[in-house]
């Protein structure tokens, strides 16, 4: 059987066999991902050739094992191309990505290993295999049917076709939203339009339209989402008109090279298509076959409970807000860059909260260390140990080997939190080496987030937000750290896509407990320990302005599925950027929220969840309320059951962080909560109980 070359050839001779960056290059991926494919595709090969009879170990268990060289190149080129990307690796992703996504299909639509793994599917009653093995028959044989196995070929061919064209637009999508995202900061000629901010913030500004080419002005770099973290602070409305409008106008065709429209068209009437040949009369009902939630239905109709008082929340905060402004002096109703201005005075003034001061308690690496970290050591016995040793791709990465309770190794975890113009915007985890007891691996884990930078030799304090960031980050860190599965296929976060965000909210509930804040919230400069009513009002603070901050999501998550509910004719209508246009405001007019005052988070044209490559919340924005039902529910749970514990931490490991994607979903929470999820806690720490707000989320 062939054998490849080079670095990715063979498992990393570091420890817990992390990737060695000081030994690749971008030269070693093309010829990497080349060989990797050809490999796996003899053993492949080599599997259907073989002439036994078909069972679960010379055809499901002989599938698990292929691709490991691939595997490797890919988890590696990955997680650069989100987190410390440039020019040629962006390259190598375009060429590369439609590869990629053909090899996949080879694969996945080979009538004979169909006809193999369909077999041994067939008798799967009669086999005598466990829970995980058979877990992984179901998958692997529903994800060959899910990708067209049981299709004629020509309908096959057409999906080929179709995962070619979406992996080649979407990657361009993402790339795209980047360059929009970088390469438009908004231009001010004075620092008297800066009025508001720090003198810090004035002189990154200062510093960055010199980068940008523009000497004695100022500029202000765009963040993913719609809203702008300068917003608030900016007293002049004429700038933070022109900042929030470029944010929100960023890939729409003001500046054409940036224009996403007939991007976001074409994939979703590719998607629509694809569905059509499945028998699925939209894009959801064909994508949601593996969620939790399973059919669009029964995510809609739980997100549209939340709608009566939700939207009547909006119109009573925007009333509000435009009292406020009245009262300062304004003539003007609210707009949405106005609302986080005057929403953050009103909430100062009515929960004396001062942001600049809660920020004085919160410096980074003790967040980490001393918080994230401490939370652990008492929820499971945990352990870090920071290391010099590891090779990093960025120097702002940090490296812990992280210890179970009994002293062993579980794992490897990199942490890298600063904001850099080579990494797209958001947070998030993922897996350099997965945990698998048929390979003998731990985990090695990676967290991204994007928090500004400190100047040099400034101390590096954190928003409130941040922390909560970095908590639920390392809640899908623990998820994969957990993870005790014999296959790669099933472990960790290889879970559905509505139960994945799961974990790492409920982890963000220890930001705030009392023993561990006093442990890692202390004043930067005094060492004094954050004053506990100062806790209590951030805590009641978070109810306030939901409206907003909940509104943004939930509009999100309704016009993601609006994309996706769209059949073959309807798609295919939307041909030109005005129509784009047109379907996104019909949408956002038809959720029955106030969209003009509280746009979405995401706008159709940077909506990189949905429309980038790899898309995985496409017709799954939803995921983050649904899961935060369950996180909301096992919150109320942990509560009654004595908070943090090692045996409610035990308990929860046991039940729900080990157990991968192994069993079912609504079983797994059973397992851990002794009942179905319910509702009712979500929306009671949203301050929107009652107003037609009740019922099941299941």
């Amino acid at each position: 059987m062939a054998q490849g070359t080079g670095y990715f050839a063979a498992d990393s001779d570091l420890p817990f066999l992390a990737p060695d960056f000081t030994k690749i290059s971008e030269d070693d991926y093309i010829p990497a991902f080349e060989q990797g494919m050809a490999i796996e595709k003899a053993e492949v090969a080599a599997i259907i050739a073989n002439p036994q009879g078909p069972t679960f170990e010379n055809t499901i268990v002989a599938l698990e094992k292929t691709g490991r060289m691939l595997g490797r190149v890919a988890r590696v080129f990955f997680a650069l191309t989100g987190a410390n990307t440039t020019d040629g690796l962006d390259a190598i992703d375009t060429e590369i990505s439609p590869k990629l996504s053909a090899h996949a299909d080879s694969i996945d639509l080979d009538p004979a290993l169909f006809a193999r793994v369909k077999a041994v599917y067939d008798s799967r009653e009669s086999l005598g295999l466990s829970v995980e093995e058979t877990r992984l028959l179901e998958e692997r044989y529903d994800q060959m049917v899910h990708a067209g196995a049981l299709l004629t070929e020509a309908e096959r061919e057409q999906v080929k076709a179709i995962n070619g064209e979406l992996s080649t637009l979407t990657t361009e999508f993402s790339q795209r939203v980047r360059a929009a995202t970088n390469g438009q900061p908004l231009i001010v000629d004075t620092a008297a339009e800066l009025a508001g901010l720090s003198d810090a913030d004035v002189k990154a500004a200062a510093d960055l339209a010199a980068q940008k080419g523009f000497p004695g002005k100022y500029a202000i770099a765009l963040q993913n989402t719609t809203q702008q973290p300068l917003l608030p602070a900016l007293e002049n409305r004429t700038t933070r008109e022109a900042l929030f409008k470029l944010s929100y106008n960023r890939a729409d065709g003001v500046d054409p090279q940036y224009d996403t429209r007939m991007l976001a068209a074409r994939i979703a009437a590719l998607r629509s298509a694809k569905a059509a040949l499945f028998g699925q009369p939209d894009w959801a009902s064909y994508a949601m076959y593996d969620r939790m939630a399973r059919k669009p239905e029964t995510a809609l109709n739980f997100m549209q409970q939340m709608v009566p008082s939700l939207a009547e929340t909006q119109r009573r905060e925007a009333a509000m807000l435009t009292a406020a402004i009245a009262e300062d002096g304004g003539d003007y109703a609210v707009r949405p860059w106005d609302w986080y201005r005057y929403a953050n005075r009103i909430k100062a003034e009515r929960y004396d909260l001062d942001e600049d001061a809660v920020m004085q308690y919160f410096q980074l690496d003790k967040v980490l260390e001393d918080g994230v970290f401490h939370a652990a050591n008492k929820l499971y016995g945990l352990s870090f140990e920071r290391r010099s040793d590891i090779p990093v791709y960025h120097p702002d990465v940090w490296v812990y080997t992280v210890f179970d309770a009994d002293g062993s190794e579980l794992g490897l975890f990199y942490f890298d939190p600063f904001q850099r113009p080579s990494k797209r915007g958001g947070a998030w985890m993922s897996n350099f080496v997965d945990q698998s007891d048929m390979w003998g691996t731990k985990p090695v884990i990676y967290n991204v987030l994007n928090i500004p930078k400190a100047a040099p030799g400034e101390v590096q304090l954190v928003s409130f937000d941040d922390v909560n960031t970095t908590f639920h980050e390392f809640g899908h860190a623990l998820h994969g750290l957990f993870a005790d599965q014999k296959f790669e296929s099933l472990s960790g976060t290889a879970t559905a896509r509505d139960f994945v965000e799961y974990p790492s909210q409920v982890n963000e509930m220890w930001a705030t407990d009392p023993a561990v804040l006093q442990n890692y919230a202390r004043h930067y400069k005094t060492g004094e320990t954050i004053p506990m009513a100062m806790v209590e009002k951030i805590e009641a603070a978070s109810k306030f302005n939901q409206g907003y901050d909940f509104g943004e999501v939930v509009a999100a998550a309704l016009l993601d599925m609006k994309w996706a509910a769209l059949t073959p004719e309807a798609a295919a209508a939307i041909d030109t950027p005005e129509k784009v246009d047109a379907f996104e405001r019909k949408a956002l007019e038809e959720l029955g929220l106030e969209v003009d005052l509280v746009p979405p988070r995401y706008r159709s044209t940077y909506f990189n969840h949905i429309f980038s490559d790899p898309a995985g919340y496409s017709a799954g924005y939803y995921s983050y309320l649904w899961t935060e039902m369950l996180d909301r529910d096992s919150r109320k749970w942990f509560h009654e059951n004595g908070g943090l514990t090692r045996a409610n931490g035990d308990h929860y490991r046991a039940t729900v962080l080990s157990r991968g994607g192994t069993m079912d979903y609504f079983e797994m929470f059973e397992n851990f909560a002794g009942r179905a999820p319910d509702v009712q806690p979500m929306l009671e720490a949203r301050g929107l109980a009652g107003g037609g707000a009740e019922g099941e989320g299941d």
